[in-house]
């Protein structure tokens, strides 16, 4: 008898452990010590309990209480809060509790993309110095691990850490420049999550329903494996999971993150898809559109990198699928919301990861402050094409963000434009600033057309604003390029 009652008791205590270890309360691994939230919006937390479990979320004296849903999820509002810190914030249900340190309201950013916003700070121009003086404890960094999933998921591997010179080097330098040109300007702590994969196309990055919506975009579903096929199979013919598959990285890298209070995001992306410019065209806004949909905040800021010049330098006009990237990205300047920092400046011939990412930071943040941060009086951009007037064989060229002047920085002649006429073949032309005009002429081309200005995949072109910002590429025809049919 003895034995059975205590074999029994031994059951019932079995079980009882079994309950509590089950109940206790869990947290996304975005939450954790030195982490950012949002300031002033109610900022979500989220985790995992017993379905219809009671979760506690504490802030001083204010609390939030929430209850896990049937499959256990839970998420709490918790603020607004203004910026400043150190909080503590205490997760807690009937069994256990969480406590998270050293916490902080201010700015949070997302910054993702390929390689070049994966760029660590180690790698930089200036590295040594850069990152020897990268100590800031009002700067957090986060960084997602890399992953690919076949469906949204919401685990994710990562840690919040105070920005040192341990933790920068291997951080995101375009994000870090970023951050440090924000925090400098607004004194509140800054956060940054970097989710970023070296060499991947934006399709990896967004949600399958995207994709299918736009006949120019569903082919790429084609490159989807079938259900349950998640390892390479011995056919190279036969597709496969990986960071090159549509919306993997939107599953594993980007579901999984939101919807953290954020700012906005930085996006530094393009390469990969410089093939398929054209159909980058509805990709891109696509893409942003998903994102803005998957966090709910509507429409957050969205500014990304346009990309800088790289290949070898050619001596007469022509076609560039590099050009025709660019000319997307600048096209999806038509989403509310959205800004482009030129980098057509400060890239390298033989180099695809120009070294020089300090600059593209600040451009970066010059269009956050403009746009988000009501600094209207920052000039954010350089000299952008308006339109275009013809009168014989000259043409007189308008711009926007003029920024109190139009200049060439290395003081020589205007370079970079080119005339065509109905012939469609372009032809260098000369070009004087005029006022805030540019006018362009060719003695090739007696009745000119049409003008691009720096078109090219390392153009030599060198008009400026008096702030010292680069006119992006453009052109004034519509004519089909080299891409036009790619998908």
């Amino acid at each position: 008898m003895r034995t059975r009652f205590g074999v029994l008791i031994g059951l019932v205590a079995a079980a009882t452990l079994a309950a509590s270890a089950s109940a206790e309360v869990k947290l996304s691994p975005m939450f954790g010590d030195h982490m950012v939230l949002q300031r002033n919006m109610r900022a979500p937390i989220w985790g995992t309990a017993d379905p219809g479990e009671s979760v506690t979320v504490a802030i001083g004296p204010r609390k939030v209480v929430v209850r896990a849903d049937n499959s256990g999820n839970w998420m709490a509002r918790v603020g607004p809060f203004p910026a400043g810190g150190p909080h503590t914030i205490t997760v807690s249900s009937p069994a256990n509790s969480i406590t998270l340190s050293n916490v902080l309201f201010g700015e949070v950013w997302i910054a993702s993309g390929q390689s070049n916003m994966e760029w660590p700070l180690a790698a930089v121009r200036n590295a040594d110095y850069e990152v020897r003086n990268a100590a800031n404890p009002k700067i957090r960094l986060f960084v997602v691990a890399k992953a690919v999933k076949p469906e949204p998921t919401r685990e994710l591997v990562g840690s919040w850490a105070e920005c040192t010179p341990e933790t920068a080097r291997g951080f995101s330098a375009v994000a870090y420049f970023f951050g440090r040109a924000l925090f400098r300007r607004l004194q509140v702590p800054i956060g940054l999550i970097e989710t970023a994969w070296g060499g991947t196309p934006a399709e990896s990055w967004t949600a399958r329903k995207w994709l299918e919506s736009d006949p120019d975009l569903s082919p790429m579903l084609a490159r989807i494996p079938p259900p349950g096929q998640t390892v390479k199979a011995d056919d190279p013919s036969k597709p496969a999971w990986d960071a090159w598959t549509p919306t993997g990285l939107y599953n594993a890298m980007i579901a999984p993150v939101a919807p953290y209070g954020i700012a906005g995001a930085i996006w530094y992306q393009g390469e990969s898809n410089a093939s398929r410019a054209y159909q980058y065209r509805k990709l891109f806004p696509a893409m942003i559109r998903c994102w803005r949909e998957t966090w709910g905040q509507g429409d957050f800021p969205f500014i990304w990198v346009q990309l800088a010049n790289f290949m070898k330098r050619q001596p007469e006009p022509g076609e560039s699928a590099w050009a025709e990237l660019r000319e997307a990205q600048t096209m999806t300047l038509s989403l509310p919301k959205t800004g482009q920092a030129i980098a057509i400046d400060i890239g390298e011939a033989d180099d695809i990861h120009p070294r020089n990412k300090q600059d593209v930071g600040i451009r970066l943040c010059l269009v956050a402050q403009h746009m988000h941060y009501g600094d209207k009086d920052v000039v954010a951009s350089g000299p952008t094409y308006k339109s275009m007037s013809i009168k014989g064989s000259q043409v007189t060229l308008t711009f926007t963000d003029i920024g109190g002047g139009l200049m060439t920085r290395d003081g020589l002649p205007l370079a970079g434009f080119a005339v065509a006429g109905a012939d469609r073949k372009f032809h260098w032309a000369q070009a004087k600033i005029v006022g805030s005009t540019v006018v362009v002429s060719c003695d090739a081309v007696e009745n000119p057309v049409a003008v691009r200005y720096g078109w090219a995949d390392n153009p030599n072109c060198n008009l400026y604003n008096a702030a010292g910002l680069p006119a992006g590429p453009f052109r004034t025809d519509n004519w089909p390029g080299l891409t036009v049919n790619n998908r």
